[in-house]
């Protein structure tokens, strides 16, 4: 692939279309249990206005998955805001689902290349509601058609496979060397098993639990970098007032959500995975670096004032994450260029199309963000370092 901008998104979004998963799962086996679009009252959301229109949401297993709308891509839509999302699918603009359509939006940023994380309906462990077979089929439904209809249109695009849970950790194994297969370099997924799936009619182990080690392994084995995103399933949100109006809560909710992973991070050094697994690589994707340095400093000192390397973690924390953690910024301006992390371990992403995006006008952005940075850590933070995490070029 050729670099003609000097950037690359580490994280932006894939939206499947109305088909994706009707087209590829049995109407016999799961019928209306199948994601897909469907008419209804519009669901009540403090994200959200209310409106007694007709809308359509993606249905999963029965259940509204989305309640804001059939699409999450508040910038491309014209609300100045940035918090309306599309009512009906008729709404969506093209190169939001429409992989050759959105080349010419890559074109317009003046963007090389993507990450493709998901969209809605198959964010992050929301097949949890379903049983294991459900689950299974859902997300090798998902994986499939990103990677024929969104690869297999470009090279520009790297799109990053859903994992399941529920069946066992040989089933999770078994799609993730699947999806290696298939030619997919990373995998996303909750960043905390037992507490993502809390409110669910599932158990799940701790994310330390030994059971996760043959996914470590393999993804270890295969160079599949394990990605988070947002706040990975960790609920950390503080009660929202019920006085704000829709603008206020989205402006309440998402700088929160965005360092949710500072009480995750700890739990990834001190488990001692990092140890056991030291070419195992990961990306804390959508939750900037700002928040990172206390996160190393408090690690550094646990470590030291419990003497932890005489507990087999004999590597301080703080360099054994530069050698295996990715993050991820999109505007910051002082929190990327004080980070102990070092350049060559930041990405840069437009987070597009969602509506923290810095689309249409990333460049300007990017001035902003790396002003007075060497142009050597600079062109590491746009493209060299995603080009070369994902195998880009």
């Amino acid at each position: 692939m050729e670099i003609r901008y000097g950037v690359i998104s580490a994280d932006s979004h894939a939206q499947l279309g109305p088909d994706a998963f009707v087209s590829r799962m049995s109407k016999a086996r799961f019928g209306d249990r199948i994601p897909h679009l469907r008419q209804t009252a519009a669901p009540k959301t403090r994200l959200t206005r209310d409106t007694a229109a007709v809308v359509e949401r993606w249905f999963v297993n029965g259940k509204i998955e989305e309640p804001r709308g059939v699409a999450n891509c508040p910038a491309m839509m014209t609300d100045p805001s940035r918090t309306y999302f599309p009512q009906r699918w008729e709404e969506v603009p093209p190169g939001v689902y429409h992989p050759r359509e959105r080349l010419r939006e890559l074109d317009r940023d003046g963007i090389d290349a993507e990450v493709l994380f998901p969209n809605p309906p198959a964010q992050e462990g929301v097949f949890f509601q379903g049983d294991a077979e459900f689950e299974l089929v859902c997300v090798r439904a998902y994986n499939d058609a990103l990677m024929e209809e969104w690869r297999g249109a470009s090279d520009r695009y790297v799109p990053l496979a859903l994992i399941p849970y529920l069946g066992g950790i040989d089933a999770t194994v078994a799609e993730v060397r699947r999806a290696a297969g298939l030619g997919y370099r990373g995998i996303v997924m909750v960043a905390e098993p037992c507490s993502a799936a809390r409110g669910s009619q599932h158990r799940l182990p701790h994310f330390a639990d030994p059971c996760w080690n043959p996914l470590w392994e393999n993804c270890q084995e295969l160079d599949l970098i394990i990605h988070w995103h947002a706040n990975a399933g960790v609920r950390v949100l503080a009660p929202i007032w019920n006085g704000y109006a829709p603008d206020q809560v989205w402006a309440s909710i998402v700088p929160a959500a965005f360092s949710a992973l500072a009480q995750f991070i700890p739990m990834l050094v001190f488990s001692g995975i990092l140890d056991r697994y030291p070419r195992l690589r990961w990306a804390s994707a959508e939750t900037g670096v700002g928040w990172l340095n206390y996160v190393l400093d408090a690690c550094d000192h646990e470590w030291e004032r419990r003497r932890l390397w005489t507990e087999g973690l004999a590597i301080r924390p703080s360099e054994r994450l530069q050698r295996q953690l990715y993050v991820m910024s999109w505007f910051e301006t002082e929190g990327i260029k004080g980070c102990r992390l070092a350049a060559s371990n930041i990405m840069w992403e437009s987070d597009f199309p969602h509506n923290p995006s810095t689309y249409p006008n990333s460049h300007q952005v990017i001035g902003r963000m790396l002003q007075g940075m060497p142009p050597e850590q600079s062109r590491q933070i746009l493209w060299e370092n995603a080009a070369r995490l994902y195998r880009i070029i």
